[in-house]
């Protein structure tokens, strides 16, 4: 009788947790429906303030995708956003981890740069941006590639990111490794980038929507009217469209389509690498 007691507890556990999965897939279809919502008006154009509204498109149609290609130059704003995130990801994933490697040692006046660092994370990058620009214009990188992308070379949230999974690789592994001949940089590669691809998603990701979606430093640094990304693109398409309500959805299921897209990739490592400071091994 024991036994078939304890046979069925992991039934009996599972059924006990329905109210929280309900509870959880409520919460997901709340949070889904305005992707859905953006994603019907723009196959659509439907007034969104007619009431009652419609549940289903009526008429779906491509016209505003052809609209929002052709009335801007969106392929090329489109590479220069490609081309800045592409170099900001590169950056993040290099910098983060040598500067997060680099808090892994016991040094005097550790304690003092994590602090320094963490208060910088409550200083809102709109105070630094006059600083940020001289020192972007005395480097002549204004209206370039890597002038758009500089600020965000490297974020303090993804270096703590990396210096978590990093805590988490055995110290033995390391000394073995020196043992060997491997230098640090190459400890960084060969040992702990790779035991680290959790780390490695979350800045990949967030370094990527951080870039793709910034407007404020490219409207600064851009004169060039081919050098804007897609958040300036948009107010340019707007300035040019009369009828925006369809329109403008098109656009915005177009510039968010790559970070979803990125994010169902790697929702897993992404998810892993954030909580990885919260277990230890």
């Amino acid at each position: 009788m024991a036994r078939d007691k304890h046979q069925k507890r992991p039934g009996v556990r599972r059924a006990a947790h329905w109210p929280l999965h309900l509870g959880l897939l409520i919460v997901s279809f709340a949070m889904l429906v305005p992707f859905y919502w953006v994603l019907k008006t723009s196959l659509t154009g439907e007034n969104i303030f007619v009431y009652p509204p419609n549940v289903l498109p009526v008429d779906p149609h491509p016209f505003y995708y052809v609209d929002v290609w052709y009335y801007i130059p969106f392929a090329r704003y489109l590479a220069n956003s490609v081309i800045v995130s592409v170099l900001a990801i590169a950056a993040n994933v290099v910098f983060n981890a040598m500067a997060a490697y680099a808090l892994t040692k016991h040094f005097k006046g550790r304690a003092l740069i994590m602090t320094l660092l963490l208060s910088c994370m409550m200083i809102p990058f709109q105070t630094t941006i006059v600083p940020a620009y001289l020192i972007t214009g005395k480097l002549g990188l204004l209206d370039s590639y890597l002038g758009l992308a500089l600020p965000t070379f490297s974020t303090i949230v993804c270096i703590f990111v990396y210096k978590a999974s990093f805590d988490a690789v055995p110290r033995s592994l390391i000394d073995a490794a020196r043992i060997d001949g491997l230098s640090e940089l190459q400890v960084i590669i060969k040992i702990m980038l790779p035991l680290s691809s959790a780390a490695v998603a979350t800045n990949v990701i967030l370094s990527f929507i951080w870039s793709w979606n910034n407007f404020l430093w490219p409207l600064i640094v851009v004169r060039d009217p081919l050098m804007q990304t897609l958040p300036l693109g948009l107010s340019r398409f707007l300035t040019y469209h009369e009828n925006t309500t369809g329109a403008l959805y098109a656009f915005c299921m177009m510039v968010l389509a790559p970070g979803i897209a990125i994010f169902l990739l790697a929702q897993k490592e992404f998810i892993r690498g954030l909580t990885s400071g919260a277990t230890k091994g």
